[in-house]
């Protein structure tokens, strides 16, 4: 009961279900992992070198071959399934903040349910974007850039769910 109690906090704080406060809401892969078999979701982890980061990518997306072109535009990861995708990018943000990128994007008014998060020690910003159908989580690195995760479609049946995992499983590589 306690491991579903821990997956379902992790869950709704991943999808601003809780409250914006002060300090970020702590998100840990370790919650999640003690009940991923009980879900009946399977998947394994990817490490993007570049950036020292690894996510869980559920059995069902497969990895798109990165043109130059899509390399150039900061993506370092794509993948694609029957319904659904995931991408990772990482972008020059000339030493912007988290914080103040959470900033932007709620000026922007083209964002929905913006919070700070701490997703397995790292800072982060969680938001939606409802004209892409998205979740994304963006992360500041130290050399200055963001680190971006966008999931789509979150209206899709159960979306919410892995989204959330795929979420919650953001860490440093090992």
């Amino acid at each position: 009961m306690k491991k579903w109690f821990a997956l379902l906090l992790a869950l709704c704080l991943l999808l601003g279900c809780a409250a914006l406060g002060e300090e970020a809401q702590a998100v840990r892969w370790s919650d999640v992992e003690a009940v991923l078999g009980d879900l009946g979701l399977t998947g394994s982890f990817v490490t993007f070198d570049a950036v020292d980061v690894k996510l869980w990518v559920p059995d069902g997306l497969t990895a798109v071959e990165l043109t130059q072109e899509i390399l150039d535009a900061g993506y370092i990861g794509y993948f694609l399934g029957e319904d659904a995708h995931l991408a990772v990018v990482y972008i020059d943000a000339e030493g912007i903040s988290v914080e103040e990128y959470a900033e932007m994007l709620a000026e922007s008014g083209s964002c929905e349910q913006i919070a700070m998060l701490n997703v397995n020690g790292l800072l982060a910003v969680r938001y939606q974007m409802p004209e892409n159908d998205s979740l994304n989580i963006a992360f500041a690195t130290e050399a200055g850039y963001l680190l971006e995760v966008t999931m789509s479609p979150l209206s899709a049946e159960g979306a919410n769910v892995v989204w959330a995992i795929v979420g919650a499983s953001i860490q440093a590589a090992e």
